[in-house]
């Protein structure tokens, strides 16, 4: 019983915040421009008309800066859970008159109606609760009220986020991206086969029944780098420098796609590194591509190799090539030096031949 009490005790205490002090300062500044711009616009736009700035868009403007990834902060949730609140806020006040009773319904009907649009935003809520218990100045604005200062400030908010954000490599609206089978079939992919699936996942969400404030594509991500972390830790001592294929067959840039062909034939190969005159790595010239060029004449390899291609480093540890080279069509992953030049590459062979080792022990690593 007292260890249930501590443990209920300790909900109250504040927790962690695992907030880089980059991202900190970003949401302070973006909340303060965010409000500035959408009071000056809506100054604008409406002269002397009042009031230009509501409270709750203190609370809007919270979201979509500082947490501009929350599934309440996305453009629908803030538009729409704004707008249907004052709407509702409105509806209430004109039929059931100005009184806290008539507020505390407003915002439960809010609430309700966010649920049914799939437009859930908090400061909607106060919105409701504004166009009720405001005074005059906002009793006199009627429906009015859902278009100023509510649609302008939530307007003015969201662009100003949208510029913000993205200026500063914040996706917004963000959208979680999740790796698809990019082999076009129904099989899950090689590292989802003994891990928890989507179903999965989406299985213990439904049981556990409760809003979770997080996309759930970014809840899959941060358990996947959970799980890729662990395993790092447990594997993370073998470099790629100590798998790595060292005679690396590659091509010039100005090579044409017979020659690639005959190359890759002759060496049985899925992939080569592309080189400049220099030497340095310009990209990777994967089969599939060549197969699907064949009437497209002979030209260079150059104009059909894949530039951003993923690349590792000697001192990186493989358990990094495990997301590249079993969530992609790519087999190889060339090794890059300081100098961006080609000292090795590493296959899915390569990989799993080192799992292997690592999982029946020590004594089998080459020294």
């Amino acid at each position: 019983m007292e260890g249930g009490v501590r443990n209920w005790l300790k909900g109250f205490w504040p927790q962690a915040m695992a907030v880089s002090l980059n991202e900190r300062l970003l949401g302070c500044l973006g909340v303060g421009v965010g409000l500035l711009f959408s009071g000056w616009l809506c100054g604008e736009l409406l002269g002397s008309a009042s009031p230009w700035l509501i409270a709750p868009m203190g609370a809007s403007s919270l979201l979509l800066f500082a947490v501009p990834a929350s599934p309440l902060a996305q453009p629908w949730s803030v538009l729409g859970g704004n707008l249907l609140s004052a709407l509702v806020g409105v509806s209430c006040a004109e039929f059931l008159g100005h009184s806290w009773e008539v507020a505390a319904l407003a915002g439960g009907l809010a609430t309700a109606s966010m649920f049914a649009l799939r437009c859930l935003h908090p400061p909607g809520g106060a919105v409701a609760l504004t166009a009720v218990l405001a005074g005059p100045e906002i009793a006199k604005l009627g429906y009015a009220f859902a278009l100023y200062p509510v649609g302008l400030n939530s307007l003015g908010l969201l662009l100003i986020a949208l510029l913000f954000n993205n200026a500063l490599r914040r996706r917004y609206p963000h959208v979680a991206t999740s790796p698809g089978n990019v082999h076009r079939t129904r099989d899950p992919l090689p590292r989802e086969r003994l891990g928890f699936t989507a179903e999965d996942l989406d299985a213990v969400l439904e049981a556990r029944g409760e809003l979770l404030d997080i996309n759930r594509e970014d809840l899959q991500a941060v358990l996947l780098a959970t799980e890729e972390r662990a395993y790092q830790r447990r594997f993370g001592e073998v470099k790629c420098a100590e798998i790595m294929s060292r005679d690396v067959q590659s091509l010039a840039g100005d090579c044409t796609l017979s020659e690639a062909r005959l190359c890759m034939h002759e060496h049985r190969l899925y992939a080569l590194p592309v080189r400049s005159a220099t030497g340095q790595y310009q990209g990777l010239l994967v089969l599939h591509d060549l197969l699907t060029a064949e009437a497209r004449g002979d030209m260079p390899v150059a104009s059909l190799m894949r530039r951003y291609a993923p690349t590792c480093r000697p001192g990186w540890p493989i358990t990094y090539l495990l997301q590249m080279l079993t969530s992609s069509d790519i087999h190889q992953v060339p090794v890059l030096d300081d100098r961006q030049q080609v000292v090795g590459i590493i296959s899915q062979s390569d990989l799993l031949a080192a799992l292997f080792n690592l999982s029946i022990g020590p004594f089998t690593r080459r020294e």
